[in-house]
């Protein structure tokens, strides 16, 4: 006869073997001459061109698969590892996937990391969540476990695979069998309680003291339930490795995470070589078997450089022009070309006044005037107000009573707020967002206090880059001969940039995010905004009509006609998806255009960032500065797509780490681009991001459309607490999931009309 069962667990009598009936069902044969066809140029991509190369990355990943740890492409070994804290330990991976090139296959081959849950003692992961190492009666509820903390905890073990110390040895197992966790217990083992097979009502500590004679060391501590249903005390589990977190990393943890991923371009070729003796190829049966032959070296292609766009600053400049070199230039001796002006500021801080004193504060606003003043924007020399404020109180009051004193004192409302910030300070940074942006429209400059102390001119004058376009000037432009495009009279042109974004991990039933910026002007640095909620986790943009017919009118507005020609740049679409981004969302592209009487030539572009391509120069000296390819890098041949329009552009300078180039895929182009025209054009986009004096590694559209979507939080007013930090219970079902998405919907709150014509999300 076996052992008792666990707590809460039902009996099976007997325990007799599962069952399991298989059964084979013909799918799809896989054909290699269409392949074949395919990459010399001859065939379209379908799906017997997709079934084919989908069997060939089943065959490469089969091997790693059976031996570590995977997640999809990437498989993860701990030859080296990293523990984080958090209970979180990382491992190095490497991402692997076979893909089509022209006249060939290529593996692309890249390292990962990989983030799994710190193996052992279940108890000690729970402490090392919560941060209390050492200490088990943080976890007892008695000894004040906050209902939150459990709750964020229980998110974090949830679907975590464990093993259990009890009844294992009696079952005559040699290797106890994971079972998985689903829930925390609300009470400590000493209090939870359940029916035994008598009827009779025990506590799981009860239960494990007399009827397994193994008294709990800590009768107080909550209990897992598994989904068997059984309740076991944390002590009794432990945590086998290599077991992936499949939930979003914590922001603290970020950092970490970075450090650990980072390496110098040298440093990660070499890594990915190394990866070659863990993948072993040649030795795979599988590889053999399919008659499959890798070549261990790595593919030498060909490249260019392309000429960056010279930037046309105020033509009193003592510079008025800048070209940049390494994707950078500065804001030495030049004014903004459209300065903007601030009649009346304040300055609200919420920093300790212990810690930011008036003398600190006093140097603050003396530097940012002065850093304005050098690039042209007129501000008055003294703030109106300065005030030292709590961030336990409410935010949105405490500005709406300052600025209530900044017209007593200066008869006007100040149209400029600067906050200042603790550190740990985000909650008070997105409730000075929702204030200024949503409910009064003012604009709101933060700023952490650490930075101000004694900070370089180069500080403030990264500041005033934001600021100006703020307020509705315009820091530069791009020479009208390198973005000819754009700046023909006869052809007006709008160019688009296009996000979604979605909940973390293990919170479904949080809503997604879109949004849609336009430009406004025929130099494409001006923009609008707007966005949508919309149903979790749906790539393909549900609103996609509404939003081009706000933008388009925008432009109408503010250029006095329709464009002739719309460049569209849509970010965050897989390649499975560029289909449905033709079927669905190009027709209500062209729907909002028709209904508004006009019907412009478009081009469709897909940027992704989300690939493991990496390109490394050849020689030391081909690279810049920090070894990467240079700024304006263009791979166009040898590793694209056989058939269809796509390129690599590396359009930013390398800091830290190994660049990732942008993978651009046109799915429509009625205005006919050659090739060099849309290369070119698309990375002079990539310097008129506003925010910095560098190319950026996206054109700016699609920057800005990331940005706008990240902000979805600030929308919400703080004070009606639409928790979007992934901390309350998920929906369990459709109903539920469904009215969530409407409670978001009704909730959230549009920009301030007097935002929506500002670049108010820089």
């Amino acid at each position: 006869m076996g052992p008792p069962p666990s707590p809460g667990e039902a009996t099976r009598g007997g325990r007799r073997p599962i069952e399991y009936r298989v059964r084979l069902t013909h799918v799809a044969s896989i054909n290699p001459e269409v392949l074949q066809n395919f990459l010399q140029g001859v065939q379209s991509h379908d799906n017997t061109v997709l079934t084919a190369i989908t069997a060939l990355n089943v065959v490469v990943r089969m091997g790693p698969n059976l031996r570590w740890p995977f997640n999809v492409r990437s498989f993860f070994t701990d030859r080296e590892t990293m523990n984080i804290g958090g209970g979180i330990v990382l491992w190095r991976g490497y991402f692997q996937s076979v893909r089509p090139a022209i006249g060939r296959m290529l593996i692309n081959l890249d390292i990962s990391t990989g983030a799994m849950y710190m193996p052992g003692s279940l108890i000690d992961l729970a402490l090392a969540v919560l941060g209390r190492p050492g200490n088990p009666n943080a976890l007892a509820p008695r000894q004040g476990l906050p209902d939150r903390e459990r709750i964020r905890l229980q998110r974090f073990i949830s679907g975590i695979k464990i093993t259990t110390s009890h009844g294992q040895r009696d079952r005559g197992q040699r290797t106890p069998r994971p079972r998985v966790v689903k829930k925390l217990s609300k009470e400590g083992a000493r209090d939870l309680t359940f029916q035994l097979d008598n009827g009779q009502p025990t506590t799981v500590a009860e239960y494990f003291r007399g009827v397994l004679n193994a008294p709990l060391r800590f009768p107080e501590v909550i209990c897992v339930e598994l989904s068997t249903g059984a309740l076991i005390p944390l002590e009794l589990c432990h945590v086998p490795p290599g077991q992936i977190m499949r939930k979003q990393v914590p922001p603290d943890k970020t950092n970490s995470v970075l450090e650990f991923a980072t390496k110098r371009p040298n440093e990660r070729l070499e890594s990915i070589c190394n990866g070659l003796a863990v993948l072993e190829y040649g030795q795979s049966e599988y590889v053999r078997q399919f008659g499959m032959v890798v070549e261990n070296e790595p593919l030498k292609i060909r490249a260019r450089v392309i000429n960056p766009p010279t930037l046309r600053y105020h033509q009193n400049s003592k510079q008025p022009s800048a070209r940049p070199r390494d994707g950078a230039w500065n804001l030495i001796d030049k004014r903004m070309l459209t300065p903007s002006s601030v009649a009346h500021w304040m300055v609200v801080i919420y920093e300790r006044q212990q810690r930011f004193n008036e003398q600190t504060a006093n140097q603050m606003a003396n530097d940012l005037v002065r850093a304005c003043e050098a690039v042209g924007i007129h501000i008055n020399h003294q703030p109106a107000l300065i005030k030292w404020e709590s961030g336990q109180g409410n935010i949105g009051q405490q500005l709406r009573a300052a600025g209530g004193e900044c017209q007593r004192r200066a008869k006007n409302l100040p149209n400029l707020i600067v906050v200042i910030l603790p550190e740990g300070g985000n909650d008070i940074y997105s409730a000075v967002k929702h204030f200024g942006d949503v409910a009064t429209g003012v604009v709101t400059q933060c700023m952490k206090s650490s930075k101000c102390f004694r900070a370089k001119p180069q500080y403030y004058a990264n500041i005033t880059l934001k600021l100006n376009v703020k307020l509705g000037g315009v820091n530069s432009v791009p020479e009208p001969r390198d973005v000819s495009f754009l700046t023909d009279s006869a052809n007006p042109t709008i160019v688009m940039g296009a996000d979604v974004i979605h909940p973390a991990p293990g919170s479904g039933d949080r809503p997604s995010f879109t949004s849609l910026v336009g430009s406004i002007d025929n130099s494409a640095v001006r923009y609008v905004s707007t966005m949508e909620v919309q149903t979790s986790r749906q790539e393909i943009i549900e609103a996609m009509e509404s939003m081009c017919t706000y933008v388009l009118t925008q432009y109408k507005g503010a250029m006095g006609k329709y464009p002739k020609r719309l460049l569209f740049y849509r970010d965050g679409v897989s390649e499975g998806q560029f289909a449905t981004v033709i079927d669905e969302e190009l027709p209500l592209i062209r729907n909002a255009c028709k209904k508004l009487g006009f019907k412009p030539a478009i081009t469709l572009i897909i940027v992704g960032k989300r690939h493991h391509v990496r390109f490394f120069p050849q020689a030391a000296n081909e690279g810049d500065r920090s070894g990467n390819c240079p700024a304006g890098t263009v791979i166009d041949s040898d590793v694209v797509n056989p058939v269809e329009f796509d390129f690599y552009l590396q359009s930013h300078g390398g800091l830290l780490g190994t660049s990732r180039p942008a993978h651009y895929n046109v799915l429509i182009d009625e205005n006919k681009f050659t090739a060099d025209g849309l290369q070119s054009l698309s990375y002079a986009l990539c310097h008129v991001y506003a925010r910095a004096t560098r190319s950026v590694s996206i054109p700016a559209p699609v920057y800005y459309a990331d940005i706008v979507c990240s902000r979805a939080k600030h929308h919400y007013d703080p004070q009606q607490g639409m928790d979007l930090s992934n901390l309350s219970e998920t929906a369990t079902n459709t109903t539920e999931a469904a009215n969530t998405l409407e409670r978001f919907r009704q909730a959230f709150r549009p920009t301030h009309e007097r935002m929506k014509k500002l670049m108010y999300f820089c």
